[in-house]
């Protein structure tokens, strides 16, 4: 009787199903064009709250009411830093899942605040499922997380 372990592995070595199997090789930089990305987009969105603060001041929204300018600035460097955090690859994780509350949060607000909100929402979906991807998937190469004692 024979064991199905080495059709499996010689379907899985043999036979790949993709136009380009080389590029395979190059898929450990995935996270990281993720991970650039993602970075870039949220100094984006701190970069705009930051430039709109005096706008965003005289919104006034729901729980906080007329926000001031200086509060604006602190919610901007908490984008800007996750941000940072997530393009070093420092904490990945736990950067991401701060990215994900914070686009479900724009996500959410997009239509009502355009000035406070810098993206579409699609923008803000398509973020949140990379950031999920980066949850699950990991730094990738070139971080600088620090390994788990």
């Amino acid at each position: 009787q024979q064991s199905a372990l080495p059709l499996l592995t010689q379907l899985t070595t043999n036979t790949m199903l993709n136009t380009l199997p080389q590029l395979i090789t190059y898929s450990i930089f995935v996270p990281t064009i993720l991970r650039v990305l993602v970075g870039f987009s949220f100094f984006y969105i701190a970069f705009a709250q930051i430039s709109r603060r005096k706008e965003i001041s005289e919104t006034t929204f729901p729980f906080i009411g007329k926000p001031d300018a200086t509060f604006v600035v602190i919610i901007a460097l908490i984008a800007g830093t996750i941000g940072f955090l997530i393009l070093v690859g420092m904490y990945t994780q736990l950067a991401a899942l701060a990215g994900m509350a914070l686009t479900l949060k724009h996500a959410i607000y997009a239509k009502k605040y355009p000035r406070a909100v810098p993206l579409c929402r699609g923008e803000y979906v398509y973020l949140f499922i990379i950031l999920f991807t980066l949850v699950i998937s990991g730094a990738g190469l070139l971080a600088v997380d620090i390994p788990q004692l």
